[in-house]
């Protein structure tokens, strides 16, 4: 029976599955570093950094939702790193977006450049096309973080496979929701459940996940070895957040269209993406491999004096530089030395009314007077 059901089913009725009579409903938080370990060592935990309970009850959650073993870890940026530790080492070449997050590429350049691995940057809307030889592994983001290009996955995974490449794909903007590079033929997936997993803007968390048990071997010997845990309260409350994934990133991506709609016809509003969007770029290959297509919109206003001051304005944007939480938030993305325009903005959908966030958005922007700029 369970077979049948939709994963998000299957997470929110896991446990239920396994209770005792008198166990407790609400998954427990297990916060012993230490365990009961007389004589021979060999037991199911043994110390914090080597396992918790709670943190494995939502790493099988997270595993459900991705269909693969998944890796819990402290922050999306650790996740990241612990790819890259667990599988280079100097004289490796790795290609990475060059218009995605851009801390991928400064971890890069600061930590494994001196110890002799290339990195090759490449835009996003161009990865499928490029030269893998001599790739050893390739990082996309799609769609990327803040310009919301979009890579054609299954292309890249089959580039990847035939220059014997592994193929890493940050799948924090959409979830696995609304997008599944594991299905589409990469090696892993990676999220920062910072964002709209967690949901709430109150943990850093972050996982890997693999069908190759082979590459995630590596992995989880590099987190007990690097001490790179997820703390026994976080996993709880990414646990919480769970249980309204879906709820949370429906309501995200209907705001996240309207706004887009809403925006495509306002004069001085330049530079619109957003992939759900007929009229966009990436459409066509988001259509093909994304169900949903995520909670952040991005455009420009003709300054950034009007685009902090659309920011100040709008009674329902939090000036903040996460997405994927309840509220809505923008931010300028020059300020941390973004490529961007000086106006650009990155918009992120909350879960407020589709007619409140829309409304006040175009209200908003009345204020500023944009026409004839």
């Amino acid at each position: 029976m369970a077979e049948d059901l939709s994963p998000i089913s299957r997470l929110l009725h896991r446990r239920g599955e396994s209770l005792q009579k008198g166990d407790p409903v609400a998954l427990p938080i297990v916060a012993s570093t230490t365990f009961h370990l007389p004589g021979d060592p060999l037991a199911s935990h043994v110390y914090g950094r080597y396992g918790n309970p709670t943190v494995e009850e939502v790493e099988a959650e997270i595993g459900l939702l991705e269909d693969a073993e998944a890796v819990l870890f402290p922050s999306g940026m650790a996740a990241i790193a612990a790819v890259f530790y667990a599988q280079l080492k100097p004289g490796d070449r790795v290609l990475v977006h060059a218009d995605g997050y851009y801390n991928a590429r400064a971890l890069l350049e600061t930590y494994f450049a001196p110890l002799g691995i290339e990195m090759a940057t490449c835009p996003t809307a161009e990865m499928a096309q490029a030269d893998l030889t001599g790739v050893k592994l390739v990082l996309a983001e799609t769609p990327s973080n803040p310009g919301l290009e979009v890579c054609d996955l299954a292309k890249l995974a089959r580039n990847a496979k035939a220059a014997g490449a592994l193929l890493a794909v940050d799948n924090t903007t959409a979830t696995p929701l609304c997008q599944r590079p594991l299905d589409l033929g990469a090696d892993f997936t990676i999220m920062a459940d910072t964002k709209a997993m967690a949901g709430h803007s109150d943990i850093l968390a972050g996982h890997v996940a693999s069908r190759d048990p082979s590459l995630m071997a590596p992995l989880k010997t590099w987190r007990r070895l690097g001490g790179a845990i997820c703390s026994p309260f976080d996993a709880y409350l990414l646990h919480r957040g769970l249980a309204t994934l879906e709820l949370r990133v429906a309501r995200a991506n209907a705001n996240a269209l309207a706004v887009a709609n809403a925006l495509s016809g306002i004069e001085g509003v330049t530079g619109l993406r957003y992939p759900g969007l007929a009229t966009d770029p990436a459409h066509g290959v988001a259509r093909k491999q994304m169900s949903g297509y995520g909670p952040i919109v991005s455009f420009c206003l003709p300054s950034r004096l009007l685009a902090e001051q659309f920011i100040e304005r709008h009674p329902l944007i939090t000036p903040a530089t996460s997405f994927g939480g309840v509220h809505s938030a923008a931010e300028c993305r020059v300020r941390w030395g973004d490529k961007v325009p000086e106006g650009f903005i990155r918009m992120a959908c909350g879960i407020e009314p589709v007619a409140d966030l829309t409304g006040a958005t175009v209200r908003t922007l009345d204020t500023l007077n944009l026409r004839g700029c």
